[in-house]
This record gives C-alpha cells, sequence and structure tokens, in this order.
C-alpha cells in the first residue's frame, strides 16, 4: 500500500474536540512531511475558531499505511481549552480513520449502485460559497456508505475524489466483513465492550501522553503533538514483531 486516506473528525467537547481535531491534522500533516510523504486535502469543514469539525486528506508515500495503521480509534485530550475562562480542565474527544488507498482495479463498484446527486458547496455557517452545484453527493446504495466531496471548483473533480473515498471505505468495509466471522469467537471471549472507546489520551496538564492498547506512556507529549510519532509507531512495530 502506497498511500491512505486519512479522515479526522471532532468528536464530543464541542469548539474544544474541533481544536483537538486540527491538532491532531497537524500532527500527521508534520509527521508526513518528515516521512517525504506529500499530502492532498481532499475535503475539510472548519467551524469559527478555525478548528476542523471534519478533515479527509490522501497521504501519498512509501509504508504510510502501514506506519498510520494503529492510529484509527477515538483521541481523546485532557487539557484546559483556550476558550475556558475558569481554568478548568476538559475532556474532548475526536476520531481517526485511516483508510488504505485503492485503485479501480482493486475494487470495482458497480455505476447501477450508485446514487449520485450535486448540490451547493457550503462555507462555515451554511454560507453558500457559489451559487452552481459543484459539490458531489455519492451513496453506495448496497452498503449505505454516503460520500461527500466540495473541495474542488468543478463538478467532474469533486466526483473523481468522492469515488476514491469511496473505493477506500469499500474495501475496509469487505475486509471487515471477511474479518467478523474470524474474529467472533475472540469476540465474545472479550465481552462486547467496544475497544475503540478510546485508543489513546493526550493529557497536557502532566504533559503525557498514554496508548492505552500499548499500555504505555511518554512525557514527552508537545514534541509528540507537534508530529514526532516515531517512538509511537516503533513501539507498534515491536509489538507486532
Amino acid at each position: 500500500m502506497k498511500g491512505v486516506i486519512l479522515e479526522i473528525r471532532a468528536g464530543a467537547g464541542g469548539d474544544e474536540a474541533a481544536i483537538f481535531a486540527a491538532d491532531l491534522f497537524r500532527m500527521y500533516s508534520r509527521y508526513a512531511q518528515s516521512q517525504g510523504w506529500s499530502l492532498a486535502v481532499l475535503d475539510s469543514s472548519r467551524n469559527s475558531l478555525g478548528g476542523l469539525k471534519e478533515i479527509v486528506v490522501e497521504i501519498s508515500g512509501a509504508d504510510a499505511y502501514k506506519q498510520l495503521r494503529n492510529e484509527s480509534g477515538v483521541h481523546r485530550v485532557q487539557r484546559v481549552p483556550k476558550t475556558e475562562k475558569n481554568g478548568r480542565v476538559h475532556t474532548s474527544t475526536a476520531s481517526v480513520a485511516v483508510l488504505p488507498k485503492v485503485t479501480a482495479t482493486e475494487v470495482k463498484i458497480n455505476p447501477q449502485d450508485l446514487q449520485i446527486e450535486a448540490v451547493r458547496s457550503s462555507g462555515p455557517g451554511g454560507q453558500n460559497v457559489n451559487k452552481r452545484s459543484t459539490a458531489v453527493r455519492v451513496v453506495h446504495v448496497p452498503t449505505n456508505i454516503i460520500v461527500f466531496s466540495q473541495t474542488e471548483r468543478s463538478q467532474s473533480q469533486n466526483k473523481e475524489i468522492a469515488l476514491e473515498i469511496l473505493r477506500a471505505k469499500l474495501y475496509e468495509h469487505n475486509r471487515h466483513q471477511q474479518m467478523s466471522q474470524l474474529s467472533a469467537e475472540r469476540r465474545q471471549q472479550i465481552g462486547t465492550a467496544d475497544r475503540s472507546e478510546k485508543i489513546r489520551t493526550y493529557n497536557f496538564p502532566q504533559n503525557r501522553l498514554t496508548d492505552h492498547r500499548l499500555g504505555k506512556s511518554w512525557h514527552d507529549l508537545e514534541s509528540i503533538i507537534n508530529g514526532k510519532l516515531e517512538t509511537i509507531i516503533k513501539a507498534f512495530k515491536k509489538q507486532q514483531n
């Protein structure tokens, strides 16, 4: 796999969750830059404070999926938000999805399974970016997977981006279906609790990052949030070897 589709979405916590999502995007952007990977924003939506409600980016480069696949899940932050007047620590979340980029030959989509409609692009506060319907909404009817793209100025470009994201989502959907039968027995053994509830906690008052899957903590949060992910990626590699 030479590339990934990375999705970051603000979760619980309102504006602070959106600011945290923007922090995560900056972290992955800087790490991608340090690895010599290229990054292209496919879709994004910001709030009035500059935080990210959601962002979808394509990262291309050697081993990008291999290195970033363990970032999928719910990330939790504990800190005093910029919007907090009384100095209280708040807890917010953002979700990250890492999907392998796949080609049209790897995942074939039947055009009859698609509902494609043109809609108006919208900016912050629901304002129309333009009067023409250049944004594209694609629904894959059999799976009910919905993809929306509005970044580009032309409808045809947005359609291509939407289909690229859809292929990645279908690839992951099919992979999960194949794995579900194999993991049914394991799920019965570990219970039905959602293990993705939180994979990692970023505790700013204590300058500590904890990965709950590895059971490890690092007291170097500032440098990690600024893109120094090597230590965590190496820890996963060591665990999996």
